[in-house]
């Protein structure tokens, strides 16, 4: 196996995927299973069913029984069809969050009907390149398209048919979704299983990185278990990662060791292990950091470590900061199903 693979194999009958680098798991999607609502990325037809007094939001009627929340709900009216799109997975017990300023997602682009223009990703630095894109563009986009795009930083890695064809079928997509005329709830889009979406999402780029079946013969389901462990050794010290009903607790511990340098040690190790942890376990929402003991002074020198570790992590998150007691809180979006709710290995 080649350094850096993605292997789509199954687990329960649900199709899985993991990113690997170097024989570690760096990141890993698991379809999740229907009882756990419609996944992110869903297109529906759904029925305004009831507005949300003081916060401004409306509770939608959605296919199968589900029930989805909107949090703009101005100029909409009772029993109002609406297409919406399913953004990440409800905290327990809660409905859907959901919007209605639909996108279409793809490796190379992503159409947005609400937002019109052509974006280019500030990662794309060659002229040349950007050159390359905005000509296919040019080529594929019809005059009359009511629609803007975006162009992502993975585009670089397509040729020319490839790109093309993607722009092709997300445009003939958004314009059969938008075009709707139903009158019935109904699901129109499925969101992306757990193969399409590492084919999406992650950056591998010959088809030779790419291997069917293969979990158990390297290690990926060893992996797994111990990431249903809520510990996370790390030298003589260690971290535990426990979610509640409410949040996300993240607790650090020295070992026998209570110096504020120790302290900070183990607390810059957190910084640079967090964001896989929290991607590998599925975990989101609010994240609350309970670190060891270290100088008030040295608190920017992990504000800077935590923001460089996520600053490249592919899931929304927002270091909101120091609470009154010392602790620092993150606020991540519910992109993925638990591992621990949605895995029994």
């Amino acid at each position: 196996m080649t350094d850096t693979a993605i292997i789509l194999d199954e687990i329960d009958g649900r199709k899985a995927a993991a990113f690997v680098i170097a024989g570690q798991l760096e990141d890993f999607f698991l379809t999740s299973p229907d009882s756990f609502g419609l996944v992110p990325g869903t297109i529906c037809r759904g029925v305004i069913d009831q507005f949300v007094k003081g916060q401004g939001g409306v509770f939608i009627k959605l296919p199968d029984g589900f029930k989805g929340f909107l949090r703009n709900a101005k100029g909409l009216r009772l029993g109002e069809k609406i297409l919406i799109q399913v953004t990440s997975y409800p905290d327990e017990g809660k409905a859907i969050p959901v919007t209605d300023r639909i996108i279409f997602k793809g490796r190379g682009v992503i159409i947005t009907p609400h937002a019109k223009g052509i974006n280019v990703s500030r990662q794309i630095k060659s002229d040349e390149e950007k050159l390359r894109i905005l000509d296919i563009i040019n080529e594929t986009v019809p005059e009359d398209l009511n629609s803007g795009m975006i162009v992502r930083s993975m585009a670089i890695n397509l040729d020319d048919h490839t790109l093309l064809e993607e722009i092709k079928v997300l445009i003939h997509l958004s314009e059969k979704v938008l075009s709707d005329k139903g009158t019935e709830i109904e699901l129109l889009v499925q969101g992306d299983n757990a193969h399409a979406l590492a084919l999406r999402e992650w950056p591998v780029f010959k088809k030779s990185q790419v291997f069917m079946r293969g979990f158990e013969e390297n290690g990926i389901l060893d992996q797994l278990v111990e990431l249903m462990d809520p510990r996370v050794v790390m030298g003589l010290g260690s971290i535990f990662i426990e979610p509640t009903r409410a949040l996300v607790a993240v607790d650090v511990n020295t070992g026998g060791d209570f110096s504020p340098a120790s302290g900070l040690k183990a607390n810059l190790h957190l910084a640079r292990v967090l964001p896989r942890q929290l991607r590998l376990r599925g975990l989101g929402g609010q994240i609350t950091l309970d670190l060891a003991p270290m100088a008030k002074k040295d608190r920017k020198q992990f504000e800077l470590a935590i923001t460089k570790s996520f600053k490249t992590d592919p899931v929304e998150s927002t270091l909101v900061g120091w609470t009154p007691l010392g602790h620092f809180e993150i606020q991540r979006k519910r992109e993925r199903v638990p591992l621990r709710l949605s895995l029994k290995l």
